[in-house]
């Protein structure tokens, strides 16, 4: 009997590669907070959830002629976000929101990081018999 390391990591590996993503999106904003135009952007972690949960299907190919199911790693879905205050020049990127959810996101990657560590922790510990 082999081990399932998505059962036993949980959702804590998707989640960091899902707190990666985000953090390109949220730099992108911070790098254009004076590009005249500039939409804001940031990805739904719920609709990602979702998504990941609808993903839960497994395929076996019961026959060497069957082909594989494509890779179901997709890019992130991002949205627009609105401004609570409109810019002249049509930028939509508040500093200071940026800011804050850049933090929380790099608070979120690190609670994920420390779960994933932990699980392999744990999981040596099993494997050396402790």
């Amino acid at each position: 009997m082999g081990i399932n390391f998505e059962r036993a990591l949980g959702i804590h590996e998707p989640a960091l590669k899902f707190r990666s993503q985000r953090a390109a999106v949220l730099a992108s904003n911070l790098a254009n907070t004076d590009t005249p135009n500039f939409k804001a952007r940031d990805v739904s972690f719920q609709s990602v959830l979702q998504e990941q949960m609808s993903k839960q299907v497994n395929l076996n190919l019961t026959s060497q002629g069957h082909l594989e199911a494509p890779s179901a790693v997709r890019g992130p879905n991002l949205f627009y976000r609105t401004p609570q205050q409109s810019s002249i020049d049509g930028n939509t990127v508040e500093e200071q929101v940026e800011h804050a959810e850049t933090m929380k996101n790099s608070l979120d990657f690190q609670f994920s990081f420390l779960r994933l560590n932990g699980g392999f922790k744990g999981l040596m510990k099993a494997i050396k018999g402790e």
